[in-house]
């Protein structure tokens, strides 16, 4: 069975704010070549969920994870997205649908982003960011 994984961010009007999810998609790519790997965006962005999900369906994929990128599970994640996962799963009934925690609610992803900062060196007092 083709394992799908949509990484599920919010979006935004500048273009430039997709490269950091960008660079997680194609780690995980490199990481897992077997996997199906699609980015989706909430709104302001393309593809929308529906749409990668529907690439991902055609691509043969019977399981598609849904991994939210975002820091932590508010109202988009609480309310809008199991929303969505319900008309996924309305439209692609011979597909199963797995929503997995917010990434910033992972342990690791804690400990990953405590070790960028603990490890730069910050300003010296007078000294401009």
């Amino acid at each position: 069975m083709m394992q799908g994984l949509i990484l599920f961010a919010h979006g935004a009007r500048d273009p430039a704010w997709a490269a950091p999810f960008e660079a997680v998609a194609a780690l995980v790519r490199s990481r897992q070549p077997s996997w199906q790997v699609r980015l989706a965006f909430l709104e302001f962005m393309s593809p929308p969920l529906p749409e990668a999900a529907e690439a991902l369906a055609k691509a043969g994929c019977a399981r598609i994870v849904i991994r939210p990128m975002f820091l932590g599970t508010g109202g988009h994640v609480r309310r809008d997205l199991p929303l969505l996962l319900d008309e996924l799963r309305r439209s692609h009934a011979g597909v199963e649908f797995i929503l997995q925690e917010a990434i910033g609610e992972n342990r690791a992803v804690h400990a990953a982003m405590a070790d960028a900062i603990a490890t730069e060196q910050l300003p010296q007092p007078g000294s401009s960011p």
